[in-house]
């Protein structure tokens, strides 16, 4: 295994951190994970949260950020991600009703064109996948290929996330496989066997994250990221349990 690092996507921790986000920041360090995907600055800024990154030990991987944020505020967003050292932003969810052909071929156009702002500023825009988008369009084609295919795959790289790919049937690993070196990002999540299909601690459910792992340098990841969008345990036992399960599989987190 390689030494890609691991970060958890703080959405896993919104309600910790509601509460105490320098806190749960500290937690998250003695897990023992390498850094932190945002989803929000807990009402602090870009320069107060890098100084609290610092003094923890912990990297910004980096930062999901709503479309709609993208769109009106492309130029902060970046100098936050500048600020905080990260070189990725994501975008993160479509909502219901903008998910039809029409929004698709706009989604398209943004997308790209804020892509290419962000290249040149050393940025790299990703769009993170849930299973809607592996819906099939008119040209016969799922709405995620078309979103990775109609864009400069310079502008636009993917973030897949392998608990969404296989609950609309996919397999992860050819996903992966079929976009070599445009997955700079992968969210490690499990699966429940049962039909429920809920979402589960690393290591525990039925997506085969050791064979995610094994492809990981070949196909140019730059970071794991865990996130557990549910839990039914508390959030810092769930994220505990599938970062101890990387550390038997990722042997630089095991000296952590």
């Amino acid at each position: 295994m390689t030494k890609i690092p691991v970060a958890v996507q703080m959405y896993t921790l919104r309600e910790e951190s509601e509460q105490d986000f320098s806190g749960t920041l500290k937690k998250v360090a003695e897990l023992g994970f390498d850094g932190v995907e945002f989803a929000g600055y807990g009402g602090m800024t870009a320069k107060e949260v890098k100084v609290l990154l610092d003094e923890l030990g912990l990297q910004a991987a980096s930062s999901h950020v709503p479309l709609e944020e993208l769109e009106n505020n492309l130029a902060g967003v970046i100098e936050d991600q500048k600020t905080l050292g990260s070189n990725y932003v994501v975008c993160p969810y479509l909502l219901p009703d903008r998910r039809s052909e029409e929004h698709y071929r706009n989604l398209i156009s943004i997308l790209d064109q804020a892509g290419e702002k962000c290249r040149l500023e050393g940025i790299t825009l990703l769009y993170h996948n849930h299973d809607f988008e592996l819906d099939l369009l008119s040209d016969g084609r799922m709405a995620l290929e078309s979103i990775l295919e109609d864009t400069n795959e310079d502008n636009v790289k993917a973030e897949f996330d392998v608990y969404w790919l296989k609950k609309a049937g996919e397999n992860p690993v050819e996903w992966i496989n079929k976009y070599n070196n445009r997955t700079p990002i992968i969210h490690l999540k499990d699966m429940t066997t049962d039909e429920e299909q809920f979402f589960a601690e690393l290591g525990t459910g039925g997506v085969d994250i050791e064979a995610v792992l094994n492809i990981g340098e070949e196909a140019g990841v730059q970071w794991w990221v865990v996130e557990q969008d549910f839990t039914r345990r508390n959030p810092f036992e769930s994220i505990g349990m599938s970062i101890n399960f990387l550390k038997t599989k990722l042997p630089h987190l095991a000296k952590k």
